[in-house]
């Protein structure tokens, strides 16, 4: 955590330094501004310090971040040390219901990349996040640097325990009549075509609908063959949002690591895409347990 620039300064630039010196490539994923603050104290163009705002979600979703990151690795295979380092400030957005996807993305990447030749440190800003936030940092990382010294976080939960605990608070059209609404749909096709008529009828832009109908169409495909029905959908819409919900009456998954990346690796033509589409596509997704089975609930704002 830092508090000002002269703070941010002095933990970070000896940490870049000793990266450039031993020949990794290193990457600054943060606000422009803070990347030419940087730059400027270690006297490194920028083709030097690189800039990659993705692996921070500045501009990408958790699934694309884990991309470029893995990119970036590619590239530093072929670098003198073979190692890649990154300084990230994650980006959280003003809102709350947009914090959690922050917070599951910095509780899963260490295990998603674990093993990988890669040394990461992430700063959380107090002049700008918010108490929540900052205090999350010691819950998903299990490491901090303490005056420059590397030490085990207390605080630190796996994301098997901490992604369980992060609440999950209604979208408040949910308490609303639904724009649409299926009980015990019997087959997948219908549903479907249902659900891309309705988001049709609410997602103005084209581009955004196709991607939207996508995504719920593999959810609805994965609660039909992996769930227990009956299979129930629901939409709401407002002029800048949307909510989709897919429920079946299943126990779900217990894997904190679903849906960060296809289930099958590279291999997309074994399937196991549904959740990591949903991720990619949709801003929020909350798998949302319940006494009735299991719902996924998908809500994104509209262009």
């Amino acid at each position: 955590m830092v508090g000002s620039d002269d703070g941010l300064l002095d933990v970070v630039v000896p940490w870049l330094e000793a990266g450039l010196a031993a020949g990794d490539v290193t990457v600054l994923s943060c606000a422009e501004e803070t990347a030419e603050l940087l730059r400027s104290a270690v006297g490194a163009p920028d083709t030097e310090l690189l800039s990659d705002p993705r692996v921070a979600l500045r501009g990408a979703r958790a699934p694309d971040a884990v991309v470029a990151t893995r990119r970036l690795l590619d590239r530093a295979a072929a670098s003198p040390s073979g190692s890649l380092r990154v300084l990230g400030a994650p980006e959280f957005g003003p809102d709350p219901r947009t914090w959690r996807e922050g917070q599951r993305y910095e509780s899963v990447v260490n295990d998603l990349l674990a093993g990988s030749p890669l040394d990461a440190l992430c700063f959380y800003d107090q002049r700008q996040l918010s108490a929540e936030v900052v205090a999350s940092a010691g819950q998903t990382h299990p490491h901090l640097l303490l005056d420059g010294v590397r030490v085990a976080s207390a605080g630190y939960l796996p994301p098997a325990q901490y992604l369980p605990a992060l609440p999950l608070p209604r979208e408040p059209m949910e308490d609303g009549p639904p724009l649409f609404a299926v009980d015990g749909a019997e087959e997948l096709a219908p549903l479907r075509h249902q659900l891309a008529a309705v988001l049709a009828t609410c997602v103005p832009d084209r581009e955004q609908v196709g991607g939207l109908h996508l995504a719920v169409s593999e959810i609805a495909a994965n609660a039909f063959r992996h769930g227990t029905p009956p299979v129930s959908a629901r939409v709401w819409a407002s002029p800048d949002r949307v909510v989709c919900t897919i429920s079946d009456r299943g126990a779900g998954f217990a894997d904190p690591l679903a849906g960060f990346q296809p289930a099958h690796g590279d291999d997309l033509s074994r399937g196991g895409m549904g959740l990591w589409l949903a991720r990619k596509l949709w801003d929020h997704v909350d798998l949302v347990p319940g006494p009735g089975g299991l719902t996924v609930r998908l809500s994104s704002p509209l262009h």
